[in-house]
Parts: structure tokens; C-alpha cells; sequence
């Protein structure tokens, strides 16, 4: 029972991850903040490791386990954090971050040779649409670099190949073990960041201590494993439709801490993003997905057989 819910606890929490990087980058530089929640992380999955004796992971896990890290917490992490730091509105971060369903599903048919329905190919695109729609309000090019919109294009990749190469390479490995070699990778790179940065000496305010606490135990930890979890059981593509539902749930979070308007606007995007989501996960679309296939390989058999 408590399956079915793991989906929207992920979102719920994922969501609360942009505002407390906003809140923390007023206190630390990218490359300090992201070095200090790194090394919580390994400090953590390190006590967990100790606790519940997970088995150790080979050699060639330990490598896929590193290049997952490098790419859903270094390339995914490290976009969002320097774009922010850089300057780039919220919104458009949303945006171009939110095309991960899209680009996900595109790959996955090369990857995995998954097919989609027409209806799961226009739930995605109209999921699009619902983003935009929620985040459109606010966004604003005015003094955007080409550096910002570089991060956080590399943020997008980040995710969406990570999570594919899980799928692909880290099926079935010990969760702890796994997103612990993660960390450890991440800070092969967040390490030399922080040394280089040359910003602000990190200040040590209650609001940095608490958005790093939150960052750490509940998206490092909690919401990390979440996602590991789900896209080791189930499909890529549907497991990153959720992603759709992130910006709005972060806009009403917004509303709620810090007296964000909501528009008509971004309330009819948020109702196209649940509906999109929908009709990517329904075991019945699912289906037509199924059926496709088994009648593409009958139809190749008996095309073989009549020749």
C-alpha cells in the first residue's frame, strides 16, 4: 500500500530542493555548499552502511555506481546550484530541467527499444505545455549569461542520461552501498570546485544550517533513495514523467513560505502536469504499449515465415 505513495513523497520532496538551494546560496559559494552536503552524504550512508551491513559492491559496480554519480548529483547538482549562483530566474531553470520526461522517453526507444503510445507521447507533450504554462509567469531573460543557460542545460543532461544509466547499468545493487560511491564521486569533483571558486567564505547563519540539514537528510538521503528505488522497479519513462509535477508543487510551496502569487495561468498548468502524469503511469496505456510490441513481433515472425 505504502508503494503506491512513494511517487508523491519523491515529488513533495524533490520540489523543496530548488528553495532551499536559494535560501543556502546566500550563505556559501556553489562549489562550498555542494562540498559540505557531499561530505554529510558519505558521512551518513557510512553510519547506514555500519548499521544495516548491506553487501559490498564488486569493482565494475563501484565504477557504474561513480559515473551514476558523476551525472544525477555532479552534472544534475552542480548545473542547478552554479546557474542559480549565477543568476538565472527559477523559471527558466524549471523549464529547461523539466524537458528530462521528453529527452528520457526520446532515448529510452534507442536504449531500452521501449515504445510509447500516441496517447503517452501527447500526455508528455501536453505535460510540456503544463510546465510551461506554471512557470511561464515569472521567467525572464534580463541579464541571463550564456554561462547560466549552459549549467543548467547540463543540469538536464545530467538527470535524464543518470537516471537511464541506472536503469541500465546499476539494476540490482545494494541501494546504500550504491548511492554512497555515488557521493564519494561527486566529491572527486565538488572538492577541486570549492577550492577554486573564490567566493564567500561560507556564513554559518541558522537559515544555511537548515536548508543544508533539510538538503542533506531529506533530498541527499530520503528523496535519493526514493528515486533509486523506482527507477530500479519500474519504467524509465514513467518514473521521470513525475518530474513534471516538481515545478508546480515548488510554486505552491513558494506560495505558502514566501507569499508567491498564483495565477489562473499557472493553476491550469499545474492541472495539465497532473493529467499528463497520469496518462503515462496508467497500467491501461501501459498496455497499448505492451500490445504494440507483441504485434510488431508477430508480424515480423510471420513475415519471416512467409518468406
Amino acid at each position: 500500500m505504502l508503494k503506491k505513495f512513494i511517487p508523491f513523497i519523491f515529488v513533495l520532496l524533490w520540489s523543496t530542493g530548488f528553495i532551499g538551494t536559494k535560501l543556502g546560496l546566500f550563505y556559501a559559494s556553489a562549489g562550498d555548499f555542494l562540498t559540505l552536503r557531499s561530505l554529510a552524504n558519505v558521512a551518513i550512508f557510512i553510519v547506514l552502511l555500519l548499521i544495516f551491513k548491506q553487501n559490498k559492491l564488486n569493482k565494475v559496480q563501484i565504477f557504474h555506481a561513480m559515473v551514476t554519480g558523476l551525472l544525477i548529483h555532479c552534472a544534475y547538482l552542480g548545473g542547478v546550484y552554479s546557474a542559480i549562483s549565477y543568476g538565472i530566474p527559477a523559471g527558466l531553470t524549471a523549464i529547461i530541467v523539466g524537458l528530462q520526461p521528453l529527452l528520457t522517453s526520446i532515448l529510452a526507444i534507442f536504449i531500452f527499444h521501449s515504445r510509447l503510445s500516441i496517447i503517452q507521447w501527447l500526455a508528455l507533450v501536453f505535460g510540456l505545455i503544463g510546465l510551461s504554462l506554471v512557470v511561464s509567469g515569472g521567467l525572464s531573460l534580463d541579464n541571463v549569461s550564456a554561462g547560466a543557460l549552459v549549467f543548467t542545460f547540463v543540469a538536464l543532461l545530467g538527470i535524464t542520461i543518470g537516471t537511464l544509466y541506472q536503469k541500465r547499468f546499476c539494476q540490482n545493487q545494494p541501494l546504500l552501498p550504491s548511492v554512497c560511491w555515488q557521493y564519494i564521486a561527486s566529491l572527486l569533483v565538488f572538492v577541486p570546485m570549492a577550492l577554486f571558486d573564490g567566493g564567500q567564505p561560507v556564513i554559518w547563519h541558522p537559515e544555511f544550517i537548515a536548508s543544508l540539514v533539510w538538503l542533506v537528510v531529506m533530498l541527499s538521503v530520503v528523496a535519493i533513495l526514493l528515486l533509486m528505488y523506482m527507477v530500479e522497479q519500474g519504467d524509465a519513462s514513467k518514473v521521470t514523467s513525475y518530474f513534471y509535477l516538481v515545478p508546480p508543487v515548488t510554486a505552491i510551496q513558494a506560495w505558502l513560505l514566501f507569499d508567491e502569487a498564483l495565477t489562473v495561468q499557472s493553476m491550469m498548468g499545474m492541472l495539465l502536469c497532473a493529467i499528463s502524469v497520469y496518462f503515462v503511469i496508467h497500467p491501461k496505456f501501459a498496455k497499448v504499449v505492451i500490445v504494440t510490441q507483441k504485434e510488431s513481433e508477430q508480424d515480423e515472425n510471420s513475415q519471416s515465415t512467409a518468406s
